[in-house]
């Protein structure tokens, strides 16, 4: 037996419910969807916030803030992070997408200070902390902007 050959029971499998198919059935004429109206039109689409032409709520609310389209976001990682590498390691944002500690690099690194570390690494990123180049260069290591 297979994970792609279990199926449910079939005490516990719903059948669909079949509109539309005669006065008899309890769901036939209007198919469930009453008299007239735009629900009961064919190809009706209401869109979420729609209030039946009243102001929609998004557009009664006061707006504030403005989001910032030159914004740069950074791959953050912190210094405890970095034990998983080999002393005296040359990390760099290829090894860390490698090691699986970031996803994607994005606009740049950034390396937070939480945590401690005991390893000389060279570090090769974007930006970093003033508590983790610290914790960094006390253990030996050195962290170069690139």
């Amino acid at each position: 037996m297979r994970l792609s050959e279990l199926k449910p029971s079939t005490r516990f499998r719903k059948k669909s419910k079949r509109v539309g198919r005669g006065q008899g059935s309890g769901h036939g004429k209007t198919a469930c969807r009453g008299h007239k109206g735009q629900r009961a039109r064919a190809g009706r689409s209401i869109s979420p916030g729609f209030e039946g032409g009243q102001m929609p709520l998004k557009r009664r609310l006061p707006k504030r803030g403005f989001t910032n389209i030159f914004r740069k976001k950074y791959a953050e990682i912190n210094v405890r992070d970095l034990s998983r590498f080999e002393e005296g390691a040359v990390v760099d944002e290829k090894a860390l997408v490698r090691s699986g500690l970031i996803k994607s690099v994005y606009d740049g690194v950034k390396v937070l200070g939480d945590g401690e570390i005991q390893r000389t690494l060279t570090l090769k990123v974007h930006k970093s902390t003033k508590t983790a180049r610290e914790k960094i260069e006390a253990a030996g290591g050195k962290v170069e902007v690139v």
